[in-house]
């Protein structure tokens, strides 16, 4: 048991993406998902009750080492580059779609009040939306949901754990 959790600990280390159950039980053939998400468990576990710099999160439908979150200024000062950052019209555009999703680009438009064509490409550069089918109606527009990479890079597990707009509106109150 010790062999496959120190197994499991090394593939989500060098996984480049979250990594799936599924996937694991690709590389450890006598272990089944179950027995993979139980060990996956107790090693979030192990790295909390530690209290390290490092937890074992489970992210976009995968598992995924990160650092806790009350030490990103000092990651920040060893990589000595601040993270990239979205503009507000690309946070608010991606808060449409994470919050609407599947939808148009003429609902977003409609939505945000201004053409978001420009900024709904960067988006999709980045890898936060994507198109996820065309709408069957007259010109069969494009529809846009977000990505697994957006779940990665907000920390969330699915999109259930968005903050509600009465959770948004007490973060605002003073």
């Amino acid at each position: 048991m010790e062999e496959k959790a120190a197994i499991l600990e090394a593939l989500v280390f060098a996984s480049e993406t979250p990594l799936t159950p599924e996937r694991a039980a690709e590389m450890l053939p006598d272990t089944d998902k179950k027995e993979i998400l139980s060990l996956l468990e107790e090693l979030i576990r192990q790295y909390e009750a530690r209290g390290g710099g490092i937890l074992l999160r489970e992210v976009a439908g995968g598992f995924q080492f990160s650092t806790r979150q009350d030490l990103a200024s000092w990651v920040r000062k060893l990589k000595a580059a601040r993270p990239a950052m979205l503009s507000p019209a690309a946070l608010e555009t991606l808060a449409v779609v994470a919050y609407r999703q599947p939808l148009v680009k003429g609902d977003i438009d409609r939505i945000r009040g201004v053409d978001v064509g420009g900024t709904l490409k960067g988006l999709l550069d980045r890898k936060l939306v994507r198109i996820v089918g065309r709408k069957d109606v007259p010109g069969k527009p494009i529809i846009y949901g977000t990505t697994a990479k957006f779940l990665e890079v907000f920390n969330l597990k699915d999109l259930s754990e968005l903050p509600t707009l009465r959770e948004l509106k007490e973060l605002q109150e003073p």
